[in-house]
């Protein structure tokens, strides 16, 4: 097509010819960014290995889903859906920014398979995305500058705000946007006053804008717009792909591969060290994360990838109620420590410091619950538990637990339970079971199709115990072949690994598989959350588990289980999600068709916090012991959230978020207004005989 303008390939420039900065800014701009992202990388390849090469079909689909599609962004509408048009927007000019760097010293380069039809099509496209990512960016950058959000606020503790680089790279990609336009815009008009053939912008797009506002210019004019435009766009493309992997904004360049390499599985907990197996522990010189290189490359890509948005800790419980934890700045003092300790130039690393005591604290590792709530929220696959877990470990390595942790953690080593209490009363709950309703221990040969694994909580503790009773109460009147492992029993573990005692974890472990396999049974069933997932996470060929809710509602379904109609339809019920049911192990709809399954009930939900937004309520295993400082209990927080929603009775199905929950009503002065019931016993209250009574006469 005849150019009625100089191309900058064949321009000059104080009578040098233009290709010549047409062909250094990118080879300056392309050496400086390969230099930088080799000393990136270097923490990467001094890290701790990780397994994440598994399942591509699966990764493959994250891909596509998370990071293509933007998954999670809308779930903060605003800040999603302006992110969505900016990263859209990226993805449809990525190939105009390509076109005009080599159009620089290629003079009508056209990119392979962008002629004809798909061309035309493009230049449509890319001239609405130049459009609307400008004005995303603009509400980004008032919002982010002039409103501040709360959840992007720094405490003074946590280092300096990033609000100005925010605002400073929303600069730079408002710049791309603008000299693009108006290199194309300055072309268009030339075309158009020489009467050459022109294709013209978009209608109402900046392109066309811009073509109208220039179309009255002088010629020299425009070529000058159009060479100064295509230099500051060719400028600014490597000077923002130089600057990214400097700050926040890294995330641009790895997110893609974050995601790739993210978990495709929940609940579970990395190894000790992958490679080593359990038997070759004892081998290891030290557990868990000491110094920054015991970090899995994994969880150091994880701090480069984080993007600032702070919805990691907008949806914290820990930070929530005060304690000292934020997630967001777990992995911003790392992507620190990394840039500190890794810099441009000069060595490959400083002399490696215990984490904990320079960046990290210990309560501020301790505070961290494992309910998922910020991995669930992060639109780039970061990963919190696994850290918090590996620093843990060193801690407990070091002897650097909690005081209120200590004796816990040692009765569950000399007695097989928190509470410290003789194996042989783990099956005592059995005795106030009615007559006929009995729960057969399977030892001496007994054995049984189903085994019901109790766990700690509801096996000693006295209110605990009616969660028991009333599991055993439902599992017979569904006619399941049952038992106990009684005495054999251990803790499931599952809070001793996740506080970081992996050895303890594996004895526990141990015990219970043989003691598993020796009953015979064919399934497992567990009315605890923590061991539901313990069992199906933790363990190794033992059979199928399933949660009691899960058995419930198969039960109902099938008849084997009648419910009767609710006494009191004035009462308004809610479920609160456990997060060892519900985030990790995704089991959100059998807990709330067992409720709906009785007739008459009226059931409503926390509005947002619910399902896998539901808020921890704090009492999560081993939590129960934990005496952190804090502003507020979550559980508290959590039964507000009921009472808003105008719930009168609170269900959960676990026993760890039952006792929080009641000791929270009594805290927040609504004893007697307001109940915690766990489902089971919701459900053996309205179970009903096969004559047509009710069930629980008895009690």
């Amino acid at each position: 097509m005849e150019s009625a303008l100089t191309s900058p390939a064949a321009a000059s420039i104080f009578g040098i010819p233009a290709v010549i900065f047409s062909i250094l800014i990118p080879v300056a701009g392309i050496t400086i960014f390969a230099y930088i992202m080799y000393r990136r990388i270097l923490p990467l390849a001094k890290a701790a290995p990780d397994d994440r090469f598994c399942c591509i079909g699966q990764r493959v689909g994250l891909i596509l889903k998370i990071w293509l599609a933007q998954w999670r962004q809308p779930r903060y509408m605003l800040a999603g859906v302006l992110h969505i048009f900016i990263f859209a927007g990226f993805i449809i000019l990525g190939a105009r920014s390509i076109q005009l760097v080599i159009l620089g010293f290629a003079e009508n380069f056209v990119l392979p398979g962008f002629g004809g039809i798909f061309g035309q099509i493009y230049n449509v496209l890319k001239d609405y995305a130049a459009t609307w990512v400008l004005i995303a960016c603009i509400i980004a950058a008032v919002r982010r500058g002039i409103f501040k959000p709360e959840r992007y606020a720094v405490p003074s503790r946590y280092g300096k705000d990033h609000t100005a680089e925010a605002v400073f790279v929303l600069g730079l990609i408002s710049t791309l946007m603008i000299s693009e336009s108006l290199f194309e815009a300055s072309l268009v008009a030339a075309q158009a006053q020489t009467g050459l053939h022109a294709e013209l912008p978009s209608p109402l797009s900046l392109a066309w804008f811009f073509t109208h506002m220039l179309s009255g210019s002088s010629p020299a004019a425009l070529q000058n717009t159009h060479l100064i435009t295509y230099f500051i766009h060719d400028l600014t493309f490597f000077f923002f792909m130089c600057f990214l992997p400097l700050g926040k904004h890294f995330h641009v360049i790895t997110s893609i591969f974050n995601v790739f390499f993210m978990r495709v599985e929940k609940g579970n907990v990395k190894p000790v060290r992958y490679g080593i197996p359990d038997e070759q522990l004892d081998d290891l010189d030290s557990f868990g994360v000491k110094v920054f290189e015991d970090f899995t490359w994994k969880h150091i890509l994880d701090f480069y990838t984080c993007a600032d948005c702070g919805r990691c800790s907008d949806h914290c419980p820990a930070n929530a109620v005060g304690r000292p934890l934020s997630p967001r700045f777990i992995s911003i003092k790392g992507r620190d420590y990394a840039f500190k300790h890794y810099p441009l130039i000069g060595g490959n690393g400083a002399e490696p410091k215990p984490l904990i005591g320079d960046i990290y604290d210990e309560d501020e590792i301790w505070s961290c619950t494992t309910c998922g709530a910020c991995e669930q929220e992060c639109p780039l696959g970061i990963e919190y538990i696994d850290k918090m877990v590996d620093l843990r470990r060193y801690m407990v390595d070091e002897g650097l637990v909690p005081q209120s942790l200590q004796k816990p953690l040692g009765s569950l080593e000399k007695r097989g339970n928190p509470w410290g209490k003789m194996e042989r009363k783990r099956a005592d709950w059995t005795k106030e079971l009615p007559e006929g309703c009995g729960a057969r221990v399977l030892e001496k040969g007994a054995t049984a199709e189903t085994l019901y694994f109790v766990d700690s909580i509801s096996s000693f503790d006295d209110r605990m115990q009616e969660v028991a009773r009333c599991t055993a109460k439902i599992l017979n009147t569904a006619e399941i072949d049952f038992g106990i492992l009684g005495k054999a029993e251990k803790d499931s573990g599952h809070e001793a690994r996740r506080f970081g005692e992996e050895m303890l974890f594996m004895d526990l472990r141990d015990q219970n598989i043989d003691a598993i396999l020796n009953s015979g049974a064919q399934r497992i069933v567990t009315a605890d959350p923590h061991a539901f997932n313990a069992l199906k996470k933790d363990y190794t060929e033992i059979p199928p588990v399933e949660h009691i809710s899960q058995t419930i509602i198969h039960s109902v379904r099938s008849g084997k289980i009648k419910l009767k109609a609710v006494e009191d339809a004035s009462k308004t019920y809610v479920y609160h999600d456990a997060c060892y049911l519900g985030r990790h192990n995704n089991v959100y709809d059998a807990p709330r068709a067992a409720i709906d399954s009785i007739p008459g009930i009226k059931r409503v939900e926390m509005t947002e916090d619910c399902r896998d937004r539901s808020f921890c309520c704090g009492g999560g295993g081993l939590m129960l012991f934990y005496e952190p400082e804090e502003d507020q209990r979550m559980g508290v927080l959590r039964v507000e959230m009921a009472k808003k929603a105008g719930a009168d009775v609170i269900v959960t199905a676990c026993p760890f978020c039952l006792v929080n929950l009641e000791d929270a009503i009594k805290v927040s002065g609504l004893e007697g207004h307001m109940e915690a019931l766990d489902l089971t016993e919701l459900i053996e209250q309205h179970l009903v005989s096969e004559d047509g009574g009710q069930k629980t006469e008895d009690r």
